[in-house]
């Protein structure tokens, strides 16, 4: 018998609605899984009710888990940083507050460095006309969304979202 283990990594992103990004997230070959949710913040067991209050300091959360073979982490960055205005403080489209910033949670030095370094290709690109204001912090804990936000834009195709794919040229640099 031959049995093989596919190898996956994790990434914790968000640009605001969770579920608009999860949408346009799990379309991008090499994304495996996703699941919205809640990060950043300092109460355990985090709910949308208390989330959307903004006293908890919980991000709406993206969860991908992808497959590094297909996909690289710097290249799903850069997809990100299309999907979302990353020069926007707590603010996407229509939603506003400090659930809605943009972050990503980076679960080991690996992902921060790459954080850090395709922040400074947007940047320098001159694709976005304001500074990107994406934090880069360690990732703590993430508290699954509620049953009817997963996958809502699957259940609900007409729903609302602000979230959209941007014909930007970054590019991933070679190394």
């Amino acid at each position: 018998m031959n049995i093989q283990l596919q190898v996956t990594e994790t990434a914790y992103l968000a640009g605001g609605c969770f579920w608009g990004m999860e949408e346009l997230v799990r379309r991008i070959p090499g994304v495996i899984d996703t699941e919205v949710g809640y990060c950043g913040g300092s109460e355990a067991h985090a709910n949308y009710e208390h989330v959307k209050t903004g006293i908890t300091g919980h991000a709406e959360t993206l969860k991908v888990v992808f497959d590094p073979s297909h996909l690289s982490f710097a290249h799903l960055l850069f997809e990100f940083f299309r999907l979302h205005n990353p020069t926007t403080k707590n603010c996407q489209g229509n939603d506003l507050g400090t659930s809605y910033r943009s972050v990503i949670f980076c679960v080991n030095e690996s992902q921060r460095d790459t954080a850090h370094s395709v922040i400074t290709t947007v940047d320098a690109s001159g694709e976005w006309q304001a500074p990107v204001v994406t934090e880069v912090v360690p990732y703590s804990a993430f508290y699954s969304a509620e049953n009817y936000h997963q996958k809502y834009l699957l259940k609900h195709p007409n729903g609302y979202t602000c979230h959209f794919r941007r014909d930007l040229k970054l590019d991933e640099p070679v190394a």
